[in-house]
Parts: structure tokens; C-alpha cells; sequence
């Protein structure tokens, strides 16, 4: 069985992990001194590192290399060679635990789990336990984890990771140091499905490069996945019309000559150009998600040129080219347009004739 591409290009150091610079460098700066900590929470959005990061900070902490070596120690990276480190890494070792809290969240398992504590490793010098979606603990298994961060054995570290840190007890996180995980750049997703594409021997068009990025939202792991998934086609050429029917997202190009028509005030256009989208089997809601993003880029830009900055992290220089031009059909009266397609937006999720919405609008601001 062939290896998922997310797994087979999951960061193993410091060094390869993108977009948490600023956690990656306190981290190594503690790894360098030697100095971790018995207990982390790693909160953030989901594929953006956190089981990743756990795992090598499990290797920080084990790594023959680095307990024999002072002087390669002093680098604050695991060495990926030595026995441990491989262990971890092919997820074979016996003294880092994972455990998936949205499956094992009652008080039994953090009984089992405490249990388990009080054996000291087999084979490493810490023993690491690294619980997923923490924030689905019940109040009770919270409660009985806390008494085990407050006096854990000097050999035992524990990492808790979650999407939605404010959902974890104020007595845990206090208990914890805390490092919070952004999304992804869009130009960061870019540059390493680029890199994947070339040692994969992967052809990909520019544009069905940049929907993929825009489609994981922040997301490595998303990325990776809707790659693989495309690859498993067989095919190592990729287009934007595969990518288009696999996420069943339109394009930038047809995304933004449709807003062409609205900001030109071709109502017939765009209503037969929303027909063929539809007819096309593309998601509607998020079509219209896509296309209020893309007017809301628009209009900001109208308004404050200024944030060009900000848009060169979401998307490529071509792109942006082509909403500077539409700064130029944008006026006062479009605000109404992108008001009157939120509505329909909203409209849209609950309602078996997602088109009418939007085609309403349209009329309403267009005719």
C-alpha cells in the first residue's frame, strides 16, 4: 500500500514546519536548552500542525543523538536516525501515546490513561502522551487529567492538541504552556505542493495549483490530501477542469469574469453564465461564497489600494492584477450588489433551490 502523500511530506524537524514561526522558535529555544516543559496545549485550526509538531517535540525529548551529543544537542533539532526517532516517526513507539479524545473521552480512559503513567518507559527517557481534540474531554475525564498535570512523574510530558481551545477547563490550560497555530499562507500551500508536484513528478497547471491552496482554507494536510486524491486518478497531469469536478469549485478565471458581468451590469450574461455554473454540477453556496470574497477583494482594494500587501499572502500576482482592473468598474452602488448576494448566501444553505436566491439578487441589483 503506497504512502499518503501528507504522510509521506509530514515535517520531521523544526526546520520543515511552515507558517508557526513564531512557536517553532520558542520551542527550539527551549529544546536547545534543554528545557521542555511537562505539559504544552497546541490549539488551532485543523491540518495546520499541531500532531506534528507533538511528534517532534516526542523526539526532542528522546533522541539518543541529542542525550549523547552535547554539541548537536545544542541545535534544538532530533537527529531522524537514531532508533527512537525512527520509532516515533513510523509510529511504532511504545512510550509516545496517542490518543484520540473525541473517541476516548470519558473518565475510564483517562483512569487507563493514568494507569499507564505510572510506568515508567520501556525504551526512551520520557514518556509522552499526546491527546487529539482535548477540548472533547467530559467534565469529569478533565478533571481527573488535572490532578495528573499538577504532580506528573519527571518522566512524563503531555501534549494536548484542539480546534477549539475555548472549550478546554481554565484549571488545565493554566497548568499548560500555550501555543496557538495560524492558518496556513496561501503562498506558503503554494510553494510546497510545488515542491511535492516536482518530486512526485507531478505536471500541474498554475491555476489548478492555486484552487487547490484556495480550496484546503489554511489547511497543509487538506492540501496534500485533495492532491493525493487527484493523483490517484492515475494521472499525473493535472488540470484546472480535474481539480474544478473533484471540489466542485469554479476556477479564478471563471470566478472573475463572472464578477466582470455583475460589476458591468450584464444581467443576461450573468444570469446564463450562473445557469451553465449550475448546470456544470458546481456547488452553488460556495460559488457564492467565493464570489462575496472575491467582491469583498474588490472593494477594499477600491478603498484602500494599501491593501495590496495583504492580498500578495493570498493570492498570486496575476490574480491581484485582475482585481486591480476591477477597482476601476467598482462604485458606491455595487456595495448594495454585495449586500444583496450575503443575503442570498444566507438564504441559499437552507433551501432546496440554492439558485433562486442568488438569481434574485442579481435582478434585485442589476436590472
Amino acid at each position: 500500500m503506497s504512502l499518503a502523500i501528507y504522510r509521506k511530506y509530514r515535517p520531521t524537524s523544526f526546520n520543515d514546519l511552515l507558517g508557526q514561526e513564531l512557536t517553532i522558535n520558542i520551542l527550539k529555544e527551549a529544546a536547545k536548552q534543554n528545557k521542555l516543559a511537562h505539559a504544552y496545549l497546541f490549539a488551532g485550526p485543523r491540518g495546520t500542525g499541531k500532531t506534528t509538531l507533538s511528534r517532534i517535540i516526542a523526539k526532542i525529548a528522546n533522541c539518543e543523538k541529542r542525550q549523547s551529543d552535547e554539541k548537536f544537542r545544542a541545535k534544538g533539532e532530533p537527529c531522524n536516525i537514531c532508533r527512537i526517532c525512527k520509532e516515533i516517526d513510523e509510529g511504532h513507539s511504545i512510550d509516545v501515546i496517542e490518543i484520540d479524545a473525541a473517541s476516548n473521552r470519558g473518565i475510564d480512559e483517562i483512569r487507563n490513561l493514568k494507569e499507564n503513567i505510572r510506568v515508567s518507559p520501556a525504551s526512551s527517557k520520557h514518556k509522552v502522551f499526546i491527546i487529539d481534540e482535548a477540548h472533547q474531554l467530559t467534565k469529569d475525564a478533565a478533571n481527573a487529567l488535572l490532578k495528573t498535570l499538577e504532580e506528573p512523574p519527571s518522566y512524563a510530558i503531555f501534549i494536548l492538541a484542539t480546534t477549539e481551545a475555548e472549550k478546554i477547563p481554565a484549571t488545565i490550560l493554566s497548568r499548560t504552556q500555550q501555543f496557538y497555530f495560524k492558518y496556513a499562507l496561501f503562498e506558503m500551500i503554494i510553494k510546497k505542493l510545488k515542491t511535492i508536484s516536482e518530486k512526485e513528478g507531478i505536471t500541474i497547471t498554475p491555476d489548478a495549483l492555486e484552487l487547490i491552496a484556495s480550496s484546503a482554507e489554511g489547511s497543509f494536510r487538506d492540501a496534500e490530501s485533495l492532491l493525493d486524491q487527484l493523483v490517484t486518478f492515475g494521472d499525473k497531469k493535472i488540470t484546472l477542469e480535474e481539480v474544478e469536478g473533484m471540489v466542485g469549485k469554479v476556477g479564478f478565471v471563471k470566478l472573475s469574469a463572472f464578477a466582470e458581468m455583475l460589476l458591468s451590469k450584464k444581467l443576461k450574461k450573468s444570469l446564463s453564465a450562473l445557469s451553465e455554473i449550475e448546470d456544470g454540477g458546481y456547488n452553488l453556496v460556495q460559488f457564492t461564497k467565493d464570489l462575496i470574497q472575491y467582491l469583498r477583494r474588490v472593494m477594499v482594494l477600491k478603498y484602500n489600494p494599501e491593501m495590496k500587501k495583504m492580498f500578495k499572502t493570498e493570492l498570486m500576482e496575476s490574480h491581484i492584477k485582475i482585481i486591480e482592473n476591477h477597482t476601476k468598474l467598482f462604485s458606491d452602488m455595487h456595495i448594495n450588489l454585495v449586500k444583496h448576494i450575503i443575503n442570498a448566501y444566507s438564504q441559499m444553505k437552507y433551501s432546496q433551490f440554492p439558485i433562486i436566491p442568488l438569481e434574485v439578487a442579481l435582478v434585485e441589483s442589476l436590472k
